[in-house]
């Protein structure tokens, strides 16, 4: 009987916590987890029997009693009701508690802890040594919030950006594709500290071919000498993320292989994890990584470099991009062989050439226009924003190939940007007035492409950009890129904030720039982009096409037009008849009704706690009626119970607060 004496009360003990957590929780109205229920119920256990002393005291026999037993009459029964309902009691204000300090998914659970233990410690081993790469690269006073005089000038943000470069080029893989893309961010970061990123290089040492040789026979299931005629075990080239290899299909068709380098996703992981920390870290206390709003750029950062990480978003970029592509443009796209691309592995068709950023001897030997060079790949970057909105997003010298035959290819589409019809139009009409010098205009066109505030001084914005104009596009001086650094300026000193989608063409044109002045020096992008937009706006506002846009909006409006009449005529008879009203129907969205019936909810409840709180003290406070035991009266009796009710209607408003806070 001992034996079993500690088990059995082991499992009562379990069940009577269950039942009393399970209890609290009915009377909370919240769900709580199997932990955070046991615990509650094991306080009450603990706290039960102190509470059962206190009220049930005054029924217990006198010591020298010879036989001490309770004699449980309907008052003490009653009592002894009350005290398990104190208990509850005790178990819901324990929840509450926990709820305050530490609502129901701020921890994780148990499982959770123990097997992300070791991940734990090695991520915040990283996450410090980053810390001291920072620090020993310059960027400590910046960390702690300092150098803001400095910040100021020129100077101050370009040693900023020197230090930021160092610290990226020495974090690794993930820090250096971050700073990478963050040189392309002109419209969030500082042109000083842009230009110090651009200095970043993503070369690395080549995976060995056994280990490329395993990532290709994981992803496409067989041996690569099964899968293609031939493939060269050294790569043409190795980037941080993957590496590139030449191969022959059985077809025959020369193509390229890019393969991920293994196990990068992990790391990668935990590094992007480690910025976005870093980034709420400085933006929380440094007035400079406000600013710039670093946590949204770490995001943006983050889901860049992931989709970097599945090549069959790139495949599906290159095959949108080719779709809208124009035709007789005399640039190339590589194209995908989709049954050999998988989320670690992309093959498409080789394109023999010279980047363009080194093409300098083959453009000679060739025999070919800088210029007119220079002009197809703008005019292609423009028709695929303007006409398709979809556009490679990221043509630098080394994504953009002098071929063989005088044409040029477009590579690398791991960066693609879109644009829906509402944009593509607020930005033609942007260009439109840009051209024409048009403050009023631009400002129209601006404001469509951005979300409008709900204030705004739209006067003192149409001056800003009439200044803008003068000095970019009809003062003497030449326009150039950095006009794109002006107008963003002027779009944060009023509070606006560009679309990301929008953001990204001006960054297109601003790497467009860079590459077509090393191609063609003297080449001006923003005087030719004029160029291109006036004669697209002629082709659209012709004869033709003027009469085709006439002819279809008159087509999607003939059905209206068919059934106004109708519909004014029973509208005048309506108000003829005195029979003409509005129905409007207020709260129609499901989820508007839940939260006013909610809120009612609660304050109904906090009412009733308030009510039988007072009650309760007043009857307290009076004392006196039919007496239930030597010292209580019933007034007093039914003061307790009521300010028990009044303590289990408040902790159930209270852990709702706490819950949603």
């Amino acid at each position: 009987m001992h034996v079993l004496a500690l088990p059995t009360v082991l499992i009562f003990g379990f069940v009577m916590a269950l039942i009393v957590g399970m209890a609290a929780q009915r009377l909370l109205g919240i769900r709580l987890g199997a932990v955070r229920l046991l615990l509650a119920g094991i306080f009450a256990l603990i706290v039960g029997p102190f509470i059962m002393i206190g009220i049930l005291g005054p029924f217990a026999p006198p010591p020298d009693d010879p036989d001490p037993q309770i004699d449980f009459d309907g008052t003490t029964f009653w009592f002894f009701l009350l005290s398990l309902v104190c208990i509850v009691l005790a178990s819901m204000a324990f929840i509450v508690v926990i709820e305050a300090f530490a609502p129901l998914g701020s921890i994780p659970p148990a499982r959770v802890w123990g097997r992300g233990l070791r991940a734990r410690f090695k991520r915040a081993r990283r996450y410090w040594q980053i810390v001291g790469i920072a620090v020993r690269h310059g960027l400590g006073p910046y960390i702690r919030g300092g150098r803001r005089r400095a910040l100021a000038v020129p100077s101050g943000r370009a040693q900023l950006g020197r230090a930021l470069t160092a610290t990226l080029n020495r974090g690794g893989v993930t820090f250096v594709k971050m700073g990478q893309i963050m040189a392309t961010r002109r419209d969030m970061l500082p042109s000083e500290i842009v230009a110090e990123l651009a200095s970043l290089q993503d070369d690395a040492e080549p995976v060995p071919w056994p280990e490329v040789e395993a990532v290709l026979r994981h992803e496409l299931g067989a041996p690569a000498t099964e899968i293609f005629a031939d493939i060269d075990p050294t790569p043409l080239a190795a980037a941080s993320v993957g590496q590139v290899h030449v191969a022959r299909l059985h077809s025959g068709d020369e193509v390229v292989v890019k393969v991920q380098r293994p196990g990068i996703r992990p790391v990668v992981e935990r590094d992007l994890d480690i910025a976005a920390r870093l980034a709420t870290r400085l933006e929380s206390g440094t007035d400079w990584a406000r600013g710039m709003g670093l946590s949204t750029l770490a995001d943006g950062l983050a889901a860049a470099i992931r989709e970097e990480l599945d090549y069959r978003v790139e495949a599906d970029n290159i095959v949108a991009v080719a779709e809208a592509h124009p035709a007789g443009t005399g640039v190339r796209l590589p194209r995908v062989h989709a049954q050999l691309t998988t989320e670690r592995v992309l093959v498409m068709e080789r394109l023999r050439g010279t980047p363009l950023n080194a093409a300098g001897p083959e453009i000679e030997r060739l025999g070919l226009s800088r210029a007119d060079i220079a002009r197809s790949l703008l005019s292609v970057l423009f028709h695929q924003i303007i006409d398709a909105g979809v556009f490679h997003a990221d043509p630098h010298g080394g994504n953009v190939l002098l071929l063989d035959d005088g044409r040029l290819g477009l590579l690398d589409f791991g960066s693609v940007g879109r644009l829906d019809g509402s944009l593509r139009e607020a930005l033609q009409r942007l260009l439109l007035g840009v051209d024409s010098g048009d403050p009023l205009a631009v400002s129209d066109a601006l404001l469509e492409l951005v979300p409008r505030p709900d204030e705004i001084d739209e006067q003192r914005l149409e001056r800003d950009l009439g200044r803008f104009l003068a000095r970019h596009v009809s003062g003497a001086g030449t326009p150039s890129a950095r006009m794109f650094g002006d107008l963003f300026r002027i779009v944060a000193d009023h509070g606006l904030s560009i679309p990301p989608e929008v953001a990204a063409v001006f960054r297109t044109l601003a790497t467009a720039e860079g590459t077509l002045s090393t191609v063609a020096p003297g080449f001006n992008l923003i005087t030719e982009t004029r160029a291109l937009a006036s004669d697209y706006m002629a082709e659209q506002l012709g004869p033709e096409q003027l009469k085709q846009s006439a002819t279809d909006e008159l087509a999607r409006l003939v059905p209206v037009l068919r059934r106004l009449p109708r519909r004014v005529e029973r509208i005048a008879n309506a108000a003829e008849h005195g029979r003409l009203g509005v129905n409007v129907r207020l709260l129609a969205d499901e989820r508007d009704r839940a939260v006013i019936t909610g809120l009612l909810h609660e304050t109904l409840v906090a009412f009733i706690a308030a009510t039988t709180g007072i009650m309760a003290v007043i009857l307290l406070g009076l004392g006196g009626g039919p007496a239930v035991t030597t010292d209580i009266g019933l007034h007093e009796l039914i003061g307790y119970n009521l300010l028990v009710i009044s303590a289990i209607l408040a902790l159930r408003v209270l852990v709702r607060i706490f819950r949603r806070s």
